[in-house]
């Protein structure tokens, strides 16, 4: 019972990204109800209850064992909980979901991550998980939401016996490299390349580390603990739902996307970063979701990675318009969708590994949109969510990279994470950073003047 990778989904086998879904709750959590919740979840998605291991030249996904599938992980402790969650990896081989519940000492209190490896999932199949998984546990112990939202249906009760479930062929999603339309060789081959001649002639500038290479005696500007190597933190930049809804309204006026006021927002800061007041050439990486863009749409419930990614190179000096930047990034991208050059895209990330620079940028921007929150029943809040990626493996040798932007508005209201390694970029670094992005966003939510409306709008 096994499942082959396809080459785009072999990709992250090697990169070991996760995401890391969380929820800080304030109440009484039914422990019992929340384990068969996460077993019902993983229960529905065999990719959640598998392992990768070598097939051949590639790799496949294994069904787990019963005694060997993850269940939910409880323990007490406090706030140091997010960080050690956000470190510990999914070592391959080993399952590929991962459930916690920290609690405070007085139980009143209480932390949820859940942990899903990037072989088999994305932002929004992750976000979609979570939530079902909340959804099972409200039905589970009878509860509609303080919102008055009816409870979702009971899930079927497990059999008495799990081997029942283990005999059941598993119903493996298919990769989404196979759901894309029919195209002629040709056309991938020469967006191919299109593509590397382009990335040839536009080499694109990365913000160099500020924590020096590890040297004896020098620590750098945030000193690690003697004997740390470094560890994953993630700053984070939230706006309330003004400023939110008002980002969004010099973006509706403008017939620009919030995406690009962000993107806009990055590529000003990664500037003020690197040297002289002259034009730079800096990319931007922009995933493209491929769900709603295939025939017919792949719902978000569907755990794979159905994401592609959109590269295009600006030059931004010291005294760019911001405004124009936006500009800029939301043409490019929109004329790239038109195209569907998304689908050329997926086809050629095989040549990733060979070719490194069709996804070297100096901003990755990711976009997760408006999504909804967990939905929990009466006496049980939420006080907080987030979404971050994390990886296993950081290069702090490479003295520079590219500056990663996880961006997702739960319940209206924009947040954006700033996951870094610290032997790489330093926490008081990336506050800076985080300020500066804020700082941009302010301006275009605060904009006295709408911005430039493009020549042929409406």
């Amino acid at each position: 019972m096994h499942r082959e990778l396809c080459p785009v989904e072999t990709l992250y086998v090697g990169q070991r990204s996760r995401a890391v879904l969380s929820c800080t709750l304030r109440g009484q959590v039914d422990v019992k109800a929340l384990s068969a919740a996460f077993d019902a979840l993983t229960q529905a998605h065999p990719t959640l209850r598998a392992r990768i291991a070598q097939d051949g030249q590639g790799f496949a996904l294994h069904l787990l064992s019963e005694e060997e599938r993850p269940r939910l992980v409880t323990r007490t402790g406090g706030e140091e909980a997010y960080a050690a969650e956000l470190n510990a990896p999914l070592p391959v081989g080993g399952p590929l979901s991962r459930a916690v519940l920290v609690s405070a000492p007085e139980g009143d209190r209480h932390l949820f991550v859940l942990v899903v490896d990037h072989t088999v999932t994305d932002g929004h199949s992750g976000i979609a998980a979570h939530n079902a998984l909340w959804d099972h546990y409200r039905a589970l112990v009878g509860g509609g939401t303080d919102e008055g939202t009816a409870a979702a249906p009971a899930p079927a009760a497990a059999p008495a016996d799990d081997r029942v479930h283990a005999a059941e062929p598993p119903h493996w999603p298919r990769p989404v490299s196979l759901l894309l339309p029919e195209a002629d060789p040709a056309a991938t081959a020469a967006h191919l390349e299109r593509r590397v001649e382009e990335v040839r002639r536009h080499p694109v500038q990365l913000v160099p580390y500020d924590v020096p290479r590890p040297a004896a005696g020098d620590a750098g500007p945030d000193p690690e603990p003697a004997g740390g190597g470094g560890h994953i933190e993630s700053r984070r930049l939230t706006l309330d739902e003004e400023h939110t809804a008002r980002l969004r309204r010099t973006a509706r006026e403008a017939d620009l996307s919030v995406h690009s006021l962000v993107a806009a927002a990055l590529l000003t800061a990664a500037r003020r970063r690197l040297e002289g007041d002259g034009p730079r050439t800096l990319g931007c990486l922009s995933p493209v979701d491929l769900r709603s863009r295939l025939s017919p749409p792949l719902p978000a419930t569907v755990m794979v990675p159905a994401v592609t990614s959109h590269l295009q190179t600006v030059d931004v000096a010291g005294d760019s318009d911001p405004a124009e930047l936006a500009r800029t990034v939301h043409t490019r991208l929109r004329d790239s969708i038109a195209r569907a050059d998304q689908d050329h895209e997926m086809r050629i990330m095989p040549e990733i590994p060979r070719n490194p620079a069709l996804q070297m940028a100096t901003v990755i921007v990711t976009n997760m949109g408006v999504v909804p929150g967990p939905r929990l029943p009466a006496g049980l809040h939420a006080t907080d969510v987030r979404l971050v990626p994390a990886r296993e493996h950081y290069f702090p040798q490479a003295g520079r990279s590219p500056l990663m932007a996880c961006v997702v508005s739960f319940e209206g209201r924009l947040a954006i994470e700033f996951p870094h390694f610290t032997a790489c970029f330093s926490p008081s670094f990336m506050r800076a950073f985080r300020d500066d992005v804020l700082a941009g966003l302010h301006a275009f939510a605060d904009a006295a003047t709408p911005l430039p409306a493009p020549a042929n709008a409406r």
